[in-house]
């Protein structure tokens, strides 16, 4: 199979002044559009992966950073970790840092969209999707460039300020989803200038470099997400497409970089096999949902998606792992995205470039939207990333080719709006409780929200609202012991020992190595007397999750009733070293040094606690009496 395009030079240098004027105008209107976003806190995902992840504490050395422990966003992922790590080093847990960093990843990503339209559009001297005015031209113009260079901006804006975007820029921990998405873009960018290389005559030094570029963003794209699976064929449909014209001629002039990119695959197979071969159960067979079911729910996931790409409301934040019935209810999505599938195919025969952008969208999407299952999340608008590209460049790529420079202000006009949109849907991610109020609203049968949505209205003190939506949470999802465990918590709030007991026990049923469940029942048999089972659940809790500052503390304090004194302060000390500004365990801890009769060590305890807490009147009232019994004058002793 051949399709044959013009093989006329692009010429690359016609107004680089539009081109940086152009660069410039995406980069201030992305500001623009996250500039509410910097101030968004760690939601949900964020906090395993951030603040409680111990490899991201240091930079040094380097191979902690890139070993992420299991169970976490960036398990199997190191490029992800490691970032979060560079984040950690300059700025420690504070939010803005990680968000200017998610920015800084999509506007370059942005930019590299632009470029590589851009220098597409240069390339296709048949006049695909130019104006007929344009495809009159014999040559690469400068009214040519122009319009190329109008179009791929066009593109790229839309595709930057696109609210869709939301999910994978100001959610902080699915960075992983919009570095890939760079590397992706970069991996055919860098490939693009590496033929234009070759074709302005400069071929062993320029071409080189870029092609090893090109070889070096697949591999940390591989190490970033596994759905970067798809760049290598993605890169030799491009060759096929816009370059060579067929796949048997872009093999035997670029074979050993196309030998160099499947290479990359070996790197991801091996992540892929350090997180258990299913990403610790989240995703892959045998995850809790059927490859089949989930098949069927991604007929109106895809449809979703588009729908969302056109008209992004309502957005939702988390889709819960709702899956679709089998039923006649699946039959028209499904036929929507067979008509698509067929188009793609007739259109990588007759129209290559509307082709190559319907392989794009599919293929990129088929990781995580196809048979193999993702049981945490069966539909997800970060998945849409990339795609989305595909998308924005049908949309105003067919609009030029309709209507000419007239689609131009409508098109601009589109994206100024999806803008103004992106900078609301910010505002939904002010707070955990707003951004989960927001979810439970749009998804009211969404149990996990419901969960997540009670568990910070639990946080805030606000513990009767949170129990309609916990109870409700169990309701829908029975076999939740999260959703179980915190609603024992708030029961136990309320007052309600007894009932708090039995919903952590069902949630230990269900999950028996649950450490949270083992330290909130250690909690209440602590209340009630019974300290050997509360330390009996505390050591348990830690047994399994040994970096948890709270269960230390909580052990710290049984140990001391039952004058058990230096054991507690080790649990203390603990405590402190895994959570330096926890200023409950600070106290606890100088209360049992003063104990021991440990005074200087007690007072420079007590005042780490008030520093981190100065509203600790206790703390202040102990601190100034150990002050007082230190400064009072030794008893003189009488002469024998």
């Amino acid at each position: 199979m051949s399709t044959k395009p013009a093989h006329r030079k692009p010429s690359l240098a016609a107004s680089p002044g539009a081109v940086f004027l152009a660069g410039g105008a995406l980069v201030l209107a992305t500001l623009a559009a996250y500039h509410n976003s910097f101030s968004v806190p760690f939601i949900y995902d964020d906090s395993a992966a951030i603040t409680d992840n111990p490899t991201i504490q240091n930079l040094w050395p380097l191979w902690s950073a890139l070993s992420p422990p299991p169970g976490l966003t960036t398990s199997g992922r190191p490029i992800v970790n490691l970032s979060l790590a560079i984040n950690y080093a300059f700025g420690g847990p504070n939010v803005w840092g990680y968000h200017a960093f998610n920015l800084a990843i999509h506007i370059l990503a942005g930019l590299t969209l632009f470029g590589l339209v851009r220098r597409t559009l240069l390339r296709s001297t048949s006049g695909a999707a130019l104006s007929t005015a344009d495809r009159k031209t014999s040559s690469l113009t400068t009214g040519v460039a122009t319009s190329s260079t109008i179009l791929a901006f066009t593109v790229a804006l839309i595709w930057t300020l696109h609210p869709l975007q939301t999910a994978a820029v100001t959610y902080t921990v699915q960075r992983a989803e919009s570095l890939m998405g760079l590397f992706y873009l970069l991996t055919l960018y860098c490939f693009i200038r590496g033929v234009d290389s070759n074709s302005s005559g400069i071929r062993l030094r320029s071409s080189g470099f870029w092609f090893s570029a090109s070889f070096l963003c697949c591999l940390l794209g591989m190490a970033t997400k596994e759905v970067m699976v798809s760049a290598p064929l993605i890169v030799l449909l491009y060759d096929r497409t816009f370059v060579t014209g067929s796949f048997q001629e872009a093999w035997q002039k670029r074979r050993r970089l196309y030998l160099g990119l499947a290479t990359t695959w070996l790197l991801l197979g091996c992540l892929v096999a350090s997180t258990g071969g299913n990403r610790n159960g989240s995703a892959g067979f045998g995850g809790g949902v059927s490859w089949w079911v989930y098949a069927l729910t991604q007929f109106p996931a895809i449809a979703h998606y588009l729908w969302l790409s056109l008209w992004p409301h309502p957005l939702v934040f988390d889709y819960g792992r709702t899956v679709v019935a089998p039923g006649a209810n699946i039959i028209p999505f499904a036929l929507i995205i067979a008509v698509l599938v067929a188009g793609m195919i007739a259109g990588l025969r007759r129209w290559p470039a509307i082709g190559f952008a319907g392989l794009w969208f599919f293929a990129i999407l088929a990781p995580s939207s196809s048979i193999v299952p993702v049981a945490t999340e069966t539909m997800a608008e970060h998945r849409m990333y990339l795609p989305l590209a595909a998308v924005a460049a049908l949309l105003v790529l067919g609009s030029y080719a309709l209507a000419g420079r007239r689609s131009l202000p409508v098109l601009l006009a589109f994206a100024i709006v999806l803008g103004f949109l992106t900078l609301r849907r910010n505002e939904d991610y002010s707070s955990a409780l707003a951004i989960w109020s927001d979810t439970v609203a749009k998804s009211p049968g969404n149990a996990r929200a419901q969960n997540q949505l009670g568990f910070e209205l639990l946080k805030t003190g606000r513990n009767s609202e949170a129990l309609q939506p916990l109870e409700e949470a169990v309701r829908l999802e029975p076999a939740d012991a999260e959703a179980h465990r915190n609603l024992g918590v708030v029961l136990d709030k309320m007052g309600r020992a007894i009932e708090a007991v039995g919903q952590y026990k069902e949630a230990l049923r269900i999950k028996p190595d649950y450490a949270d469940a083992h330290n909130s029942l250690g909690n209440v048999l602590a209340r009630q007397g019974r300290i050997p089972e509360a330390i009996g659940h505390y050591e348990e809790a830690l047994r399994l999750n040994p970096r948890n500052a709270f269960t230390h503390n909580n052990l710290g304090l049984a140990f001391a009733r039952t004058e058990r004194m230096a054991e507690a302060i080790g649990q203390f000390r603990e405590a402190v070293r895994i959570k330096p500004d926890y200023a409950d365990a600070h106290h606890n801890l100088g209360n049992a040094l003063a104990n021991l009769g440990q005074v200087p060590e007690a007072i420079g305890q007590l005042e780490e606690a008030l520093r981190f807490n100065p509203h600790d009147e206790p703390a202040s009232v102990e601190l100034a009496q150990l002050r007082a019994l230190q400064s009072a004058p030794a008893p003189v002793q009488p002469n024998p």
